[in-house]
């Protein structure tokens, strides 16, 4: 047997060895009550909770998380490592990409339509549910001596909870948040990224099949020089990536909206009409809706609290402030750029022409540009590889928090070689394989997250109100009132002037 045949033997063993994995964990983690997963329940409650038990956060405070992330509030010397823009720009790395590609029409190709709706919705909500886990990740984050941050939903379970009297809830929840971050950062923040930007690539350049490892092994490499640098070094490569990336992504698809405007009201009835009353989706409305909402849900990760992992590394003496700024997050992600890439699908029709030819996540939406642009596809195949490479990098920090929480910050490293070898494994592995194994590990770190924010509202509810109150009377001070200490190269231009 040749070399080249040896391989494949190997690759393909691996990936029948780890589909049968995924199936066991399937059947073991997840359930249905009525045709409806337990999880998609939990986190729908858990928003719904947030968003009534915080008087529509979501709403009311858009404006202001506006004001905060231009700077207008902020204030020299605060304790963290990053600034608000910084924050949000890791956390909407971490989001915006794939899943706003790939993730979406594989909604519109399992649920139709219909299920667009429904992530919409499912970002509206999340809102809330992001400013909660994140407000309480800025509370009760860790400062070290050498000023770097640990955050996120293993510090305010413990900690949170052990301070209302539920110290063994809070460690085991915890525990379990911690672990599951870990395996989730691995898996779909990981490996998904790196499978689908390889199928961009592939759609692309289809002689690629024969170099499949070798791909994986270039992006591994990449994804381990940036993430060796820690958390300044991932946000000032996610400021720059995703803004670029998010930006040009944006102006080609309202290019191809703008170019059909007379279709937009009928998508939008599409949109409207499949959402309640779908033809051919199985499970029915039912299918559809847990659709839009599992592939939304991926897309914002609102509720499974690794955004407040970020967060919490912010530049900032405001937990409310913070959590306020990164409920805008599920906004952009789902109710804006999911719905442009939805919108795309929809009116070039792509959806329902190659639907017998088995196209898959991103080389669906991939089609559906190129049908209008051809030269598009070569630039969402460097955008998805782009957007793959600022996901993983923000999630390969969430995870390596995790696994110091549970191992200690000495085992730092090891993760991070973990996390690089992961890469490689997601570009030879099937899809569905890896897509399964990442909802799952996504959607079970709501379970802890979500219990241990209702525990805690009452303390965010009240946090809230102060920061509300100060701010509506005028007592929350901006940058242009506050006193700014002067540099050593400032006080020394003023004792050059005065002698």
């Amino acid at each position: 047997m040749s070399i080249s045949g040896l391989w494949n033997t190997v690759l393909e063993g691996f990936d029948q060895g780890f589909s049968w994995g995924i199936r066991v964990l399937e059947a073991t983690l997840f359930f249905d009550i009525g045709g409806l997963p337990l999880v998609i329940l939990w986190l729908l409650a858990g928003a719904l909770f947030f968003t009534l038990r915080m008087g529509f956060i979501n709403v009311r405070g858009f404006c202001h998380a506006i004001r905060v992330v231009r700077g207008v509030y902020d204030t020299p010397d605060e304790p963290g490592e990053v600034t608000h823009e910084q924050a949000v720009s890791t956390a909407l790395s971490a989001t915006v990409g794939l899943g706003n590609i790939a993730g979406v029409a594989i909604a519109i190709q399992l649920g139709g339509p219909g299920a667009v709706l429904w992530m919409s919705l499912a970002g509206f909500l999340g809102m809330s549910s992001k400013f909660v886990e994140c407000t309480l990740g800025q509370k009760y984050r860790i400062i070290h001596d050498d000023g770097t941050v640990s955050g996120g939903p293993m510090h305010y379970l413990s900690q949170g909870l052990a301070k209302v009297g539920l110290e063994p809830l809070g460690q085991a929840l915890a525990a379990l948040f911690a672990g599951f971050c870990a395996l989730a950062a691995l898996g779909g923040s990981n490996m998904f990224q790196a499978n689908q930007s390889y199928a961009a690539v592939a759609y692309l350049f289809p002689g690629l099949a024969e170099y499949r490892g070798l791909y994986g092994l270039a992006l591994a490499l990449l994804v381990g020089v940036v993430i060796l640098g820690g958390i300044r070094r991932i946000g000032a490569v996610a400021g720059t990536v995703v803004p670029v990336m998010a930006g040009g992504y944006m102006v080609s698809a309202l290019w191809v909206i703008c170019s059909h405007a007379t279709a937009i009201p009928g998508a939008f009835g599409t949109i409207w009409q499949e959402a309640f009353h779908p033809h051919a989706v199985e499970g029915g409305v039912l299918g559809v809706l847990v659709q839009g909402i599992r592939r939304g849900v991926f897309s914002n990760e609102a509720g499974v609290g690794s955004a407040s992992i970020a967060h919490s590394a912010t530049k900032t003496d405001e937990p409310v402030r913070e959590g306020i700024v990164a409920s805008i997050e599920p906004f952009l992600d789902t109710v804006v750029i999911c719905n442009v890439t939805a919108l795309v699908c929809i009116i070039t029709g792509v959806y329902q022409q190659t639907a017998g030819e088995q196209l898959s996540g991103v080389a669906l939406t991939a089609a559906a540009f190129g049908s209008e642009l051809s030269w598009f596809p070569s630039l969402l195949a460097v955008a998805v590889c782009l957007f793959a490479f600022s996901t993983m990098i923000s999630w390969s920090y969430y995870g390596e928090r995790c696994w110091t929480y549970l191992w200690g910050r000495g085992a730092s490293l090891v993760y991070k070689l973990l996390f690089v070898l992961c890469v490689f494994v997601g570009t030879v592995t099937n899809l569905r394989s890896v897509l399964v194994f990442s909802d799952m590990m996504m959607f079970a770190m709501a379970f802890p997250n979500i219990l241990g924010g209702v525990l805690l509202s009452g303390q965010v509810a009240t946090d809230l109100q102060d920061y509300w109150q100060r701010l509506k009377s005028g007592n929350m001070p901006v940058a242009a009132d506050l006193p700014v200490s002067p540099t050593p190269m400032k006080e020394a231009e003023e004792e050059k002037v005065h002698s």
